[in-house]
């Protein structure tokens, strides 16, 4: 039987809980590669337009400021439930989480609104190496946050028929590391992909 340390937080009670938590921490640096090389290739093809429009031509602020704060509010919200969790607080855990997973499914029903936009405006993958590598990189983190968004529902079913386990606690908290670690690099694809190009 696992030996639990009830001083630390229910995540971390247990040796293999820990040992989890820190491969997962090595997992997030992996996923820092993957999207560093993304903005990598997006940068090196930062005025490859061909023929194509432009980011001015399609940008809108407006809407990239819609899809921030409902990512950004969901980070916040997400870090809610784990307040809530850290008090042992399964109703507000679930609340909260739903919360976080609604404002998500948000962001990417904008987002796709948004790709259809630039499509139907002639801005495709094919279009120019620009946009390649635009649809690249805003697609993968997209894919993330959608596999996020499922891995989430699947948690929460775990802490609706379980309950507040060192188990469960360890796998919401390891989902809450996904998200804000989406939110981080969604920060830097505001700043460099967007708003680089509308000032």
């Amino acid at each position: 039987m696992a030996k639990v340390d009830t001083s630390l937080p229910l995540e971390y009670q247990t040796e293999q809980n820990r040992l989890n938590i820190f491969g997962f921490w090595i997992f997030l640096g992996a996923e820092i590669v993957l999207f560093a090389s993304l903005f990598a290739a997006h940068g090196s093809l930062y005025n490859a337009f061909a023929d194509g429009p432009t980011p001015k031509d399609l940008f809108v602020l407006k809407d990239v400021m819609i899809e921030t704060m409902l990512l950004l509010t969901s980070s916040f919200t997400c870090g809610i439930a784990i307040w809530y969790m850290r008090r042992n607080n399964l109703k507000g855990l679930l609340v909260w989480l739903i919360i976080t997973l609604l404002l998500g499914a948000g962001f990417v029903f904008f987002e796709v609104t948004e790709f259809i936009h630039y499509v139907h405006e002639g801005a495709k993958m094919q279009t120019s190496a620009y946009f390649s590598s635009f649809f690249v990189l805003l697609g993968t983190h997209g894919l993330h946050v959608s596999i996020g968004i499922g891995w989430a529902i699947a948690v929460i079913i775990q802490l609706a028929k379980r309950g507040l386990t060192p188990t469960t606690a360890r796998k919401t908290f390891i989902i809450s590391l996904y998200w804000h670690f989406l939110d981080v690099v969604w920060i830097f694809i505001f700043t460099f992909v967007y708003l680089a190009r509308m000032v």
